[in-house]
């Protein structure tokens, strides 16, 4: 059996430059690489601002959704990547289940040191089933 995938990209230098894809898609499952907060030109977006970064990068996760024709009750796991995640939980919290609405994909969030921008607070993964039917 052939799977067929194919992938998708904002057109960001650091695409080439790390050398991965925003999504790839094999078959009926689309792999979300981690989001951040940047503007449709590539500028970081939200410095100092955590619920903007969050917002932001959500947002972003949408625009990998709309491209391959998928909603946000197909996504199925969720992974968050928050820098101070004592001090941003609560906003988080709220922000992704507002995000979510009724649907509750599986979720793991995780504190770390350090994003791959300097001033980056936030990042956020997916994994979504095209063919999940509500």
């Amino acid at each position: 059996m052939t799977v067929t995938s194919r992938e998708f990209n904002f057109g960001m230098p650091w695409e080439t430059l790390y050398g991965y894809s925003q999504a790839v898609q094999a078959g009926e499952t689309l792999y979300i690489s981690g989001q951040l907060s940047h503007d449709s030109t590539g500028a970081f977006i939200g410095t100092g601002d955590f619920a903007l970064q969050m917002s932001t990068t959500l947002d972003n996760l949408d625009r990998v959704l709309e491209h391959f024709g998928a909603r946000r009750d197909q996504v199925v796991e969720t992974t968050v990547l928050v820098r101070g995640l004592r001090e941003h939980f609560d906003t988080a919290a709220r922000l992704h289940s507002a995000y979510c609405g009724d649907h509750r994909p599986t979720s793991t969030i995780m504190g770390v040191s350090d994003l791959a921008l300097p001033d980056q607070l936030v990042e956020i993964g997916a994994v979504v089933r095209l063919d999940v039917t509500r």
